[in-house]
């Protein structure tokens, strides 16, 4: 079996090295090409693909969209599985790979994500929700289309025939596994596939990433309504549920601010998108495709 292993980046200097570094450590017994999808890096990036004999593939600044970039990487792949990992995700040990793919054993399982945990210095509300969406057991298979391409695999075959959605602004993963859901297919959950997911944000970028999401949600799940009294709930049980966690790790005066700034802006975020126009502006989309 070849595994195809793409990875999007962009200024991400800062942990590619790291990543790669654990890719190449793998105990994966089968075939691993390495292919970057780039968007205009001005750092370091590139030459750092270059060094681990990455195949680098280059995308213009306007053109990037997320489910384009994938595909760019998932055309140029030569695998038999398609294996997404974010710049900024570090598998934890080297059965990461391994574990993965496991599932793809089971002829209907279409799509493999595995675990994200934060590291030290995450955000504790961040921590909180990898929690939530990535628990410590495996689901093989789960119920629904839920996944995340930080840490996944897909089949490459299955691919060909659906490509990612190049105009949602995110979720292009959920969506891609909604579709052969529908068709009867099945997603499943590694909990043993681990990464370290990195987010150095700001509190801008926070709620400009949970803006892009809701706004993607509406196409695939368009029964989500999100109003200001479901903002306002949402900040509220989760600012005490936080708080009641942070409590226990005897953390509470600490993080209790951190906390509070995190859940408004990633609720705000979440009601922008709900409710924004279908028709995104030039403007926009550079702030949800490079928040910096």
């Amino acid at each position: 079996m070849k595994c195809s292993i793409i990875i999007r980046t962009y200024n991400e200097e800062k942990h590619l090295g790291k990543v790669l570094d654990a890719i190449q450590s793998q105990s994966f017994k089968g075939e691993v090409e390495i292919i970057i999808v780039d968007s205009g890096s001005t750092d370091h990036t590139l030459r750092i693909a270059n060094n681990y004999n990455c195949e680098v593939i280059r995308i213009k600044k306007e053109n990037f969209s997320f489910g384009r970039s994938l595909n760019y990487g998932c055309n140029a792949a030569t695998g038999d599985l398609l294996t997404f990992i974010s710049a900024h995700c570090i598998p934890t040990n080297i059965f990461w790979l391994s574990e993965l793919v496991k599932p793809f054993s089971n002829e209907n399982i279409v799509l493999s994500y595995g675990c994200q945990v934060g590291i030290e210095t995450s955000k504790f509300s961040e921590k909180q929700l990898l929690k939530k969406y990535f628990p410590t057991t495996d689901s093989i298979p789960q119920e629904g289309f839920f996944c995340n391409n930080a840490n996944s695999s897909i089949r490459r075959d299955k691919w060909l025939i659906r490509n990612f959605d190049e105009e949602l602004t995110g979720l292009e993963d959920m969506a891609w596994a909604k579709y052969w859901v529908l068709q009867g297919h099945q997603v499943a959950y590694v909990a043993s596939s681990t990464v370290f997911h990195i987010h150095d944000e700001s509190w801008q970028q926070v709620q400009r990433r949970y803006e892009r999401e809701a706004f993607a949600l509406k196409d695939i799940m368009p029964e989500v309504q999100v109003s200001v009294l479901d903002m306002l709930r949402y900040i509220a049980v989760a600012i005490y549920l936080d708080s009641v966690a942070a409590f226990k790790e005897k953390r509470f005066f600490t993080y209790v601010k951190q906390i509070c700034y995190f859940r408004f802006n990633q609720y705000l975020g979440t009601h922008k998108g709900n409710h924004l126009h279908r028709k995104l502006s030039k403007g926009k989309k550079e702030q949800y495709y490079y928040p910096s």
